[in-house]
């Protein structure tokens, strides 16, 4: 029957169908599947976008007329190499391009912006990032992300101070100049500040102003050497640099640090506290810590001044100690002891050797015979790297094996493969307080 339309089955849809001329099929599964895109509940197609990079977000809209305005809303903005591919080598079409992309997605953006993230690697600090700094302060931005990969460092704007929902910033290479009527963040828990250059006073001045601060890192900073640091609620400190001093204020809740001093300024001048040393000095405001590392040459701080046997307050909730020292070095041995000593519920202790000191110093007497009666009852895994053989290091990890009763594994992985056949059977040789200790030797 010319004209007549047909009505066909198949397992998965009903087709129509002319007979005289036949119309071009979707394919049935296609069909349902961009039905079943399209029905998703709001808060489900939220959570989708909420894990894809912007790029693969906007690429969303053309699935169908419920998703192709859904990324204008989205918390949170993200800039970096993956969400804005540019695929030229020339920097002043990479900053037009991604300049242009920044400014597209927050002209069409609706609703609050929670985060804000710009880390593209061929970024470099350009006056448009004021534009949108300024913006970001008009609204509730709770978390603030700046890496300025390439160039000079960039100054930040004034109006970054007024963005006083800041719960998390993180910056790169950058200047920070605040007002003089900045009085800190007062909602901020985490800061992450690398690269940067910033005065002193003003340093402090914001630290001490963020009452809720949790979390500090501070790496590569330039303007001040002398660290002060006023934080009632840190919990997480983590420094490198160039610095002379550090000093903690009010820090009574700070469990994880890690300070790396990353070059050895001999500390040969006179310590401003007497005959305090900066062992008792640096643990006297760190009463709960239970993570340190001490990085780099940041032992060779702590041995500065009077070195006690043992600290007059123990860290009793210290349970992880890393420390990198030059076991031919008298003082950063004893030092070393004394955290130790100090340390009673510790149960993991790595110890990296600098064995670029150790090959040019003199040998030192060994300092250990005087602690063979000091057991370390809780201590279960020793890591010990970068080792030469020296007979400072042998005579170390001996007192360690001989004092440590519930000893599970100790790891030793040497500098170079020169010594080690004979370092291996010197280990062989020691005798362990706890019968199922058991050595691994790692090859370098």
């Amino acid at each position: 029957m010319e004209g007549n339309v047909l009505l066909y089955y198949s397992r998965n849809c009903v087709s129509i169908q002319l007979k005289q001329r036949e119309l071009p099929e979707v394919p049935c599964n296609l069909k349902i599947e961009v039905d079943r895109l399209s029905n998703l509940p709001g808060h489900i197609i939220d959570k989708i976008l909420s894990h894809l990079s912007l790029r693969d977000a906007v690429r969303t809209s053309v699935l169908s007329n419920k998703w192709r305005y859904k990324w204008v809303t989205l918390p949170s903005l993200v800039f970096d190499n993956q969400s804005a591919l540019i695929s030229t080598q020339d920097q002043t079409l990479v900053k037009n391009k991604l300049v242009s992309i920044v400014d597209h997605v927050l002209l069409l953006h609706t609703g609050p912006i929670d985060k804000f993230k710009l880390s593209h690697r061929d970024l470099q600090g350009v006056s448009d990032i004021d534009r949108w700094i300024l913006f970001l302060s008009r609204g509730s931005v709770k978390e603030f992300i700046l890496e300025i990969w390439k160039g000079h460092r960039y100054k930040l704007p004034s109006s970054i101070y007024s963005c006083q929902k800041l719960i998390h910033l993180e910056l790169f290479n950058c200047l920070l100049k605040p007002p003089p009527n900045f009085n800190g963040f007062k909602t901020l828990k985490s800061l992450d500040l690398q690269h940067i250059t910033m005065d002193q006073l003003a340093f402090e001045h914001m630290i001490s102003s963020c009452p809720l601060l949790e979390r500090l890192t501070l790496m590569n900073f330039d303007g001040f050497t002398l660290l002060n640091i006023h934080a009632p609620n840190l919990l997480f400190f983590d420094v490198g640099g160039v610095f002379e001093d550090v000093s903690f204020k009010d820090t009574f809740h700070l469990a994880v640090v890690s300070i790396g001093l990353y070059v050895n300024t001999g500390i040969e001048r006179n310590l401003a506290f007497g005959s305090t040393g900066n062992l008792i000095k640096f643990f006297a405001c760190l009463p709960h810590i239970q993570r340190l590392e001490v990085q780099s040459f940041f032992l060779k701080y702590l041995a500065a001044g009077a070195i006690p046997g043992k600290l007059p307050t123990p860290c009793v909730d210290l349970s992880f100690l890393s420390i990198r020292i030059n076991f031919n070095d008298m003082e950063e041995n004893l030092a070393a002891l004394c955290l130790l000593r100090s340390s009673p519920n510790l149960q993991e202790l790595e110890m990296l050797a600098r064995a670029e000191e150790q090959s040019t110093a003199r040998t030192s007497p060994s300092i250990v015979e005087n602690f063979r009666s000091f057991p370390f009852n809780r201590l279960r895994f020793i890591k010990i790297v970068g080792i030469s053989g020296i007979m400072q290091e042998l005579n170390f990890i001996n007192f360690l094996l001989a004092n440590t009763p519930v000893l599970e594994r100790m790891t030793v992985k040497p500098a170079s493969m020169d010594s080690g056949w004979e370092l291996v059977k010197e280990l062989l040789r020691f005798r362990r307080a706890s019968t199922f200790a058991e050595i691994v030797y790692l090859d370098p």
